[in-house]
């Protein structure tokens, strides 16, 4: 089969095999990117196909392969990602005890948090409590931008109170 005549039978039965890849996937953006990445491999592996064989058959099957490798490969990631987040979780409960010292340096931070004006605390305890960026300009009618400037000048200020710097 020649070249032209391969890319005529493989334009020819996209619409077949986006049908194929949509009961595969059950998602119209997935069917279409399966039919895609199925494509790029027929071309690819051109030279794999035989003549005299059942050209339709050979893209379902590509396409079948695809998708069963394109779900393993997500079963994998997703399990490990399970695992970082359990891991991630673990961690985070992980407490120290607490010392004399560690005790005094809280009580300064927090004197320190407390003499800081409105304006760089809350939008800075917003974030050490885990609010995104958006969600804080969100709550505080304010832009995103203004929200990282605020941010970035409260833990300046307070590095500086809690070194006797200049912001004290």
């Amino acid at each position: 089969m020649s070249t032209f005549e391969f890319q005529q039978q493989l334009i020819g039965l996209h619409h077949q095999l986006y049908y194929f890849a949509l009961s595969l996937t059950r998602d119209r953006e997935n069917a279409s990117d399966l039919v895609q990445e199925s494509i790029l491999r027929a071309l690819t592996y051109r030279d794999k196909f035989r003549d005299n064989t059942n050209f339709k058959a050979w893209l379902y099957t590509i396409v079948k392969n695809t998708f069963i490798n394109g779900h393993r490969r997500n079963k994998r990631t997703d399990a490990l990602m399970g695992r970082v987040e359990r891991e991630r979780a673990t961690v985070s409960r992980v407490e120290t005890p607490a010392t004399a010292e560690s005790t005094v340096r809280m009580g300064e931070i927090q004197g320190a948090l407390g003499r800081l004006e409105d304006i760089f605390r809350q939008p800075f305890e917003m974030h050490h409590d885990g609010y995104k960026y958006h969600e804080i300009a969100e709550h505080l009618e304010i832009p995103v931008g203004t929200v990282k400037s605020r941010i970035h000048q409260a833990r300046h200020r307070l590095m500086g109170m809690l070194s006797d710097g200049p912001y004290n």
